[in-house]
């Protein structure tokens, strides 16, 4: 999965620190990586807020080197006949700061007091970088309240001023982004959920850190790493096809899905599945439902299951499980199946478990599922929302996303991708976990059965011969880039699952091409 190193490691603060000790010992001056990196930086402000629509600009800037990015910003855009105006919001300065805070003055740009900002068509946020290490409080907290206020388009330089670098939190007070660009490799707290609302549109300025400074400080095992969501569709999708090849060599995959109460469920994960191009595709559902979905999913084998009272699977009894490739469990299956989910765990048939399937193997429900688990010879891929994903790992919550994620990677060995406006996948790699997180999502995508569409996306292509990390990351990227595309055609309410489900070849194509 990995094609760059630099376009998809994630750091923490102390390893980005450590990664530019070695550039600066190599030989590199500091003054001149500052001036490559804002003439980087000025390139982008120019493309995305040009001159004759953002005319005056306002620089905040700090003491440190990311006050220095700004300053050298500030002087680049007051050289293309820009109205630009600094105001310094720390009263000392580091001496590279404090030189180009100088050659600013001497060239005729203004220093100012923050209230003679507010009449600014844009702002750059170079006040904080990645060291901050105390809480924003008192009069400059009170300021980046005021700035946030103004409803002025804010560039954040690295990521923005009061932003955690590692965890993504408030660290009191933060400035509220329209446009983040983060210096060198990603941030850490930059991909984590939390971190939304305050850095707008993320985009990385690469700066040409060499290969081998990266690896001497992150190691050859590092874990946390940024799905590059174009590549990831050119390199896996569509799956290779011999020209000989007839539909047994192509996956049969099994989904154990649907109830009464969620018929709709078994139809969506089906829709999913078969965008992959999987070979067979077979559907268990409660015998009640077989007409319904076999109407809408013709091409498939729609198999008549024992049902409970309750209108949910009752049994598999019959089903010969080991000749699928893979089986889908739990999309719209309710809790009254659990005695099904056993089944297909017990099976060791490479599986998916969604939505009841999860919830079958909670610690309530089941305090042993960690046991059952570890017997498996053959892949498990778990696919939580957040509040699945505590019910399964209530222990592991007080940690933050991404260390939750591994740890119970770790204890329980599957692959999880657990959803939301962030999607992590993690899994075992030589017995370490690793992390990969999908970068680009649509608000689209919060409606009832679009996981099921992922769900049976995944199973697809696992059946087919995709590993499991693999199947997990391939489909989460390929489910919301097509969201993100067909929002982009129909609006956000236009996104509804089967509307989605319709869109995943179409969107594919130009993609991948």
């Amino acid at each position: 999965m990995i094609s760059s190193i630099s376009s998809q490691v994630i750091v923490t603060a102390a390893q980005m620190q450590a990664i530019e000790n070695l550039i600066f010992q190599s030989g590199m001056p500091v003054a001149a990586l500052m001036e490559k990196v804002a003439l980087r930086i000025v390139q982008r402000i120019t493309e995305f807020y040009p001159a004759h629509r953002f005319p005056k600009v306002g620089i905040l800037v700090g003491s440190g080197h990311n006050g220095g990015d700004a300053l050298v910003v500030a002087r680049e855009l007051y050289h293309q006949g820009r109205q630009v105006k600094v105001c310094s919001m720390m009263p000392k300065a580091k001496p590279l700061t404090r030189v180009h805070a100088c050659h600013a003055k001497a060239i005729g740009i203004p220093f100012v007091s923050l209230t003679e900002l507010q009449d600014c068509d844009l702002l750059i946020d170079g006040i904080f970088g990645f060291g901050l290490e105390r809480d924003v409080d008192g009069d400059l907290a009170h300021s980046f309240n005021f700035i946030n206020s103004w409803q002025i388009p804010i560039v954040a330089i690295d990521l923005p001023s009061g932003l955690n670098c590692d965890r993504g939190n408030v660290m009191g007070m933060a400035i509220r982004a329209t446009h983040t660009l983060c210096l060198g490799l990603w941030k850490r707290g930059l991909l984590i959920e939390e971190a939304l609302p305050y850095i707008g549109i993320l985009e990385r300025i690469d700066f040409d850190i060499p290969e081998q400074f990266i690896m001497k400080v992150l190691g050859d095992r590092h874990p946390l790493w940024r799905v590059d969501p174009h590549t990831c569709l050119r390199q896996h999708l569509p799956i290779p096809r011999p020209i000989a090849v007839h539909k047994y060599n192509l996956g049969h995959l099994l989904l154990v899905v649907g109830s009464h109460r969620y018929a709709g469920a078994a139809i969506l994960a089906a829709l999913g599945a078969k965008a992959t191009g999987v070979g067979m595709l077979s559907i268990a559902v409660p015998s009640s439902l077989k007409l319904l979905v076999l109407a809408q999913v013709p091409d498939a084998l729609v198999i008549a299951c024992p049902e409970t009272d309750s209108g949910a699977i009752y049994s598999l009894a019959g089903l010969d499980l080991q000749k699928y490739q893979a089986i889908v469990c739990g999309c719209g299956l309710s809790l009254d199946a659990s005695s099904v989910v056993k089944q297909t765990i017990d099976s060791d048939i490479p599986l998916v478990l969604d939505a009841d399937g999860l919830n079958a193997i909670s610690p309530i429900a089941n305090p042993n599922f960690i046991c059952q688990l570890h017997s498996r010879s053959n892949p498990i891929i778990f696919t939580p929302h957040g509040g699945e994903f505590s019910r399964l790992f209530p222990d592991l919550m007080a940690s933050d996303r991404l260390d939750a994620l591994m740890a119970a990677v770790e204890l329980c060995h599957a692959t999880i991708l657990l959803k939301g406006a962030r999607t992590m996948i993690s899994f075992l790699q030589d017995e370490k976990p690793m992390l990969w997180v999908n970068p680009e999502s649509s608000p689209a995508l919060a409606r009832g059965g679009s996981g099921d569409v992922l769900a049976g996306m995944i199973g697809g292509l696992l059946a087919q011969g995709l590993s499991a990390s693999d199947s997990a990351i391939v489909a989460a990227v390929w489910h919301s880039q097509a969201a993100i595309s067909l929002a982009n055609q129909r609006s956000i309410m236009g996104v509804d699952p089967v509307s989605l489900a319709h869109h995943l070849l179409p969107f594919l194509l130009p993609a991948v091409s």
